[in-house]
């Protein structure tokens, strides 16, 4: 059976018609691992590089199926031309995605009896598309109030851009021209057309995905511009069975993006948990998340990443450089730090010489909590911030002097909070928790008197 996806993102909203057929020094830390997008069975992702009106939007096209079986229908503001469309590289969305990921990080503790400097953190080193419309079927997309306002080809991609005036003729002339929209589409495409947008049709184009030499669909890239900020998720809900993922990655010259119409929350962070953890990162990180999203009744967008793109504390993988920052749409750098007027490669928009701020966005969205399309902005707001989870290994060496002996029975107790932590996190159960750090740290034990006169506190 065909698995098929449905993503729609920013003011151009894509749908994806399945079918054709604290401060930086607190981060410090030696990096283990991330839960980046791997994670998740389906997980949309979209890059928004915006400054002022102008928006480069970046899409990741994750079709699982036959390539020939490919179609998406994007919502767009204004008649999309050829030389505002391109294909980016194919893992300028992986990069974005290695660079922001939430985060394990680890720290071993001094020989008490021998107390050393702390180390530091450990950084990681055109052509025409095929076919034309007779006469006789522009007449009849016209009766349907369907209007083919430009035709064009990039890369493997043959791209209509369409007007409508009603969601019936539509969804008709999408029908009959062999996108099969799922059962719903009618009703969610009203409110697009009744704002006057057009739509972004875009198919493979077999013949050239093959010379293209890839295997997989390359990302593609829309420069446009308008006031509106905003991600129209509806569209993405019409066959979606189950709680749809949506990572953004938005760049910006100013500072954090949030979400306006619903509350932006930071996911849980900087909490100490059991050192087991380390070989079930991934499913610490989706049980983690998913507490939180109930706990926030589903809905809010979670903040997982917030930092300036020239650094990072602990790296999971190397800042993007300057030409991945213009393969992201980043288009208001300026390599020489003297010209303010270039023009970025591929579109229309003037370099600066400001910097990079990247915002990482993680929204799970049903129909239900959802109901309106994501409204964002950008802010001054430059604190940095990480979903960052901490591994402290204790010290088991040999353990005389009276400071050695206060820190081994100091042990429980943090492990006890460890264990807490990481349940109230998870709602993994505490006992099989418990279990699990003794295996881990069964090395390491005092006698129950011990125990008892700690918790005392004597």
């Amino acid at each position: 059976m065909k698995k098929f996806r449905l993503f729609i993102p920013l003011i151009i909203a894509l749908f994806a018609v399945l079918s054709f057929a604290p401060t930086a020094l607190a981060f410090c830390g030696f990096y283990v691992a991330k839960a980046d997008t791997k994670l998740y069975n389906q997980a949309s992702q979209v890059v928004i590089a915006r400054d002022s009106n102008k928006t480069v939007l970046t899409m990741a096209n994750d079709f699982q199926g036959d390539i020939k079986d490919f179609a998406v229908v994007v919502p767009v503001p204004t008649v999309i031309k050829e030389e505002q469309v391109r294909v980016a590289q194919p893992n300028i969305i992986e990069r974005l995605d290695a660079f922001s990921a939430p985060r394990l990080v680890e720290y071993f503790d001094e020989d008490p009896c021998s107390p050393q400097i702390r180390p530091q953190s450990m950084l990681a080193p055109t052509a025409a598309a095929r076919g034309g419309s007779s006469e006789e079927k522009a007449m009849a997309d016209n009766s349907l109030g369907v209007t083919v306002e430009a035709r064009f080809n990039v890369g493997e991609y043959d791209i209509l851009i369409l007007s409508a005036k009603e969601s019936n003729g539509l969804e008709t002339w999408l029908n009959s021209n062999g996108y099969k929209i799922p059962r719903g589409a009618n009703q969610l495409l009203k409110p697009y057309i009744r704002s006057s947008m057009k739509f972004f049709v875009a198919k493979v184009n077999l013949d050239k995905f093959e010379e293209s030499g890839y295997q997989f669909l390359r990302p593609l890239q829309i420069a446009y511009e308008s006031p509106k900020f905003m991600l129209p998720i509806r569209l993405g809900m019409i066959n979606a069975n189950t709680e749809q993922d949506l990572i953004v990655y938005i760049l910006s010259p100013q500072g954090q993006a949030e979400v306006t119409n619903y509350r932006t929350v930071k996911i849980p962070s900087n909490m100490n948990i059991p050192v087991f953890v380390k070989n079930e990162f991934g499913d610490f990180y989706k049980s983690m998340f998913q507490t939180s999203y109930t706990k926030e009744d589903k809905k809010v967008a979670f903040l997982e990443y917030a930092w300036d793109m020239g650094n990072c504390d602990p790296c999971s993988a190397q800042p993007l450089n300057t030409e991945e920052l213009k393969q992201a749409g980043v288009f208001w750098l300026d390599n020489n730090g003297n010209n303010n007027n270039r023009i970025a490669p591929g579109f229309g928009f003037p370099f600066s010489n400001n910097n990079v701020y990247i915002t990482r966005l993680h929204v799970r969205y049903t129909r239900n909590k959802f109901p309106e399309d994501l409204m964002f902005q950008t802010t001054s707001n430059r604190e940095s911030f990480q979903g960052r989870y901490v591994l402290q290994h204790p010290f088991t060496g040999n353990l005389q002097c009276s400071a050695g002996r206060e820190y081994k029975r100091s042990l429980p107790r943090r492990f006890e909070k460890e264990a807490q932590t990481l349940a109230q996190l998870t709602n993994w159960n505490i006992q099989n928790i418990r279990q699990k750090m003794k295996l881990t740290v069964g090395n390491i034990s005092t006698s129950w008197w011990q125990n008892f006169l700690m918790f005392l506190g004597l």
